[in-house]
């Protein structure tokens, strides 16, 4: 039985309906906070549980069975280590085979804020005994093409990354390498860097998007405590902001750009291209 957290979530989902290609419905176990939010995933046959990161009471009884866990990582920065602590225990004490968990690229060797609760976690899990596949995913594409709508109005895609390149890749693609990882044998104690086929720039996402749109959008580059300024005035909670503009600024020193080739290996597929990514944004804000 695999079980997958956060299965209600953008990425979540993606997994499951991977995973349903190959696995019988009934052997597979979506983990979420809300079930109340997974009744499409019912219909669908897979088993619905629910797991509370905060409440470990609900994830002894979702693990129960589990021969391999996907443990995607807590969505509130800054409360994640309490949470995938809970996690962590819970999935040793369910004797679970395979816990897997995404990480980020390069986690081990990364500077940028984000990367701290990522390289905690990881210790946890290397600590725990159980066994464990490491899936450090670089950037989604979707970072950068699901919030397109400003960078056409004002004409421009702000940042702090100056020259700086991104191997991104699209959260299916994640997905589809994750679910791959968990299908295969022979994955105990292993270490999976993620990423896209071709590292590109805010500069070429801009200019790929002035070509697809006819609107001329340029990158503006702005040093990150600016840039935090205007996350913070476009909506954003300061300390979000704040590591928004640090992973940019992180993106500026090449901790995003490494294209290992590893994902598109495990899809069998090249990864999507950032043209195709911007075509699909585009598409969805013309409605």
């Amino acid at each position: 039985m695999i079980v997958v957290t956060g299965a209600t979530g953008q990425l979540g989902r993606l997994v499951i309906d991977a995973l349903l290609e190959t696995v019988p419905a009934d052997q597979l176990v979506a983990a979420v906070r809300n079930p109340e939010k997974a009744a499409d995933l019912i219909s669908r046959g897979v088993q619905v549980r629910e797991a509370d990161y905060d409440r470990p009471e609900t994830l002894a009884l979702a693990f129960a069975g589990a021969d391999k866990l996907l443990l995607i990582s807590g969505s509130e920065v800054g409360l994640r280590m309490p949470q995938h602590t809970n996690a962590i225990n819970a999935a040793k004490a369910a004797g679970v085979g395979l816990l897997a968990y995404t990480s980020l690229l390069k986690a081990d060797e990364a500077r940028m804020k984000l990367a701290a609760e990522h390289q905690a976690t990881e210790q946890l899990i290397r600590e725990s005994g159980v066994p464990f596949a490491l899936l450090r995913h670089g950037w989604y594409t979707e970072n950068y093409t699901g919030n397109l709508a400003p960078a056409l109005e004002f004409g421009a895609i702000l940042g702090s990354s100056g020259e700086g390149r991104v191997a991104g890749a699209t959260r299916e693609d994640y997905a589809r390498g994750d679910a791959a990882v968990l299908l295969a044998d022979g994955q105990e104690n292993t270490v999976h860097e993620l990423s896209g086929d071709t590292a590109w720039s805010a500069a070429e996402l801009a200019a790929e998007v002035s070509a697809q749109s006819g609107k001329q959008v340029v990158y503006t580059d702005v040093p990150p405590a600016e840039y935090a300024k205007v996350l913070v005035g476009a909506g954003l909670p300061e300390p979000f902001a704040e590591i928004v503009a640090d992973s940019s600024a992180a993106t500026g020193r090449g901790e995003l750009a490494t294209a290992t080739g590893e994902l598109s290996r495990l899809i069998g597929r090249p990864t999507t291209p950032l043209a195709d990514s911007v075509a699909a944004a585009l598409k969805a804000l013309q409605g």
